[in-house]
């Protein structure tokens, strides 16, 4: 294969992880309104010690595990903030919500 080929396949996976995000982020709103209705808080670091866990276990490489949970820490931040809007909307818009320098980090 030529560069073009592998920017191609890129391309593919791009899209491929596009649709995978969005189908995440629609479970974590659905996580949200359960949350909401039950009274539970947005962060839970059970969850967040069980994610870490599932993602080395099943980290293949060549992406070493620590550049791994690097992403999925990210991911879990913006997916906490999904939550926190379905949860308390008001203070995600007036930015009272979690920011990306915050140590907790959920589903």
């Amino acid at each position: 294969m030529d560069i073009s080929d592998w920017r191609k396949n890129i391309d593919e996976l791009d899209r491929t992880l596009v649709e995978l995000l969005s189908r995440r982020a629609q479970a974590a709103h659905e996580i949200g309104k359960l949350k909401l209705t039950a009274g539970m808080p947005i962060y839970e670091p059970d969850r967040e010690r069980a994610v870490f866990e599932n993602v080395r276990k099943t980290n293949p490489g060549p992406l070493p595990d620590r550049d791994l949970l690097r992403i999925f820490e990210r991911i879990m931040d913006i997916m906490r903030g999904i939550q926190q809007q379905e949860i308390a909307p008001q203070s995600a818009i007036d930015g009272g919500g979690d920011t990306e320098l915050d140590n907790d980090v959920n589903d």
